[in-house]
């Protein structure tokens, strides 16, 4: 199995936290002007995916030069971000991370995360991401994560690509056991977390995680 593969997407730069996070011997690839963020960020994109609208000239010379380029019409019917992360499937990576520095539009923000819920994916063992300084994971069911996360900390659960089954979370102040959480509520939202190993399982669709520093006041 290969190993990570990191997509780049979004409007702005990204945070210094997550360029952090990226493993120093991880594939890179980029969804059209956003190679220009990953350059600034001192990433070295292996691929530059998209209809290459937004790259600009300096960063479109560059990955001539250093990166295979997969360029699209423009006439697509998907996003950038999505043909991006269809290349990285197809490294049958063991994990995929997102990294976006944010500022998009609400819409772009929406899809880009949602695109991490194709069955295209479910293959992969872990799927996280970054969206300026936030941090979330995807787990398609059936699957369990476990994450170490420090007292006090804060994890949202949210069924962002439709109904999520058989829910469970332990180690927080609301524990779930065996819930369906439909579309969008909030009933998985702003859990507290008592126990520094905290455990999800879900049986089936697909459930986003956010994991917040802190409870907001």
């Amino acid at each position: 199995m290969n190993e990570t593969v990191i997509v780049v997407t979004g409007a702005a730069p990204l945070h210094e936290d997550a360029v952090a996070e990226v493993p120093h011997d991880a594939i890179v690839l980029a969804a059209d002007g956003a190679l220009d963020h990953a350059l600034a960020a001192g990433l070295t994109p292996a691929g530059l995916v998209g209809d290459l609208d937004s790259v600009s000239p300096e960063g479109l010379a560059w990955a001539q030069h250093h990166a295979t380029i997969a360029q699209h019409d423009p006439d697509k019917d998907h996003t950038d971000t999505e043909l991006a992360l269809q290349v990285a499937a197809d490294f049958a990576p063991r994990r995929l991370i997102l990294l976006s520095g944010g500022g998009d539009r609400l819409d772009h923000s929406l899809a880009a995360i949602g695109a991490l819920g194709h069955p295209s994916l479910t293959s992969i063992p872990e799927i996280d991401g970054w969206w300026g300084d936030q941090r979330f994971h995807v787990l398609h069911g059936p699957g369990t994560l476990g994450l170490e996360v420090e007292a006090g900390a804060v994890v949202s659960l949210l069924a962002t690509h439709g109904e999520a089954g058989g829910v469970t979370i332990t180690g927080v102040r609301w524990p779930l056991d065996d819930a369906d959480l439909p579309a969008l509520v909030g009933h998985g939202v702003s859990n507290e977390v008592v126990d520094e190993h905290v455990q999800i399982r879900l049986h089936r669709g697909v459930l986003t995680i956010f994991v917040h520093r802190s409870l907001p006041r």
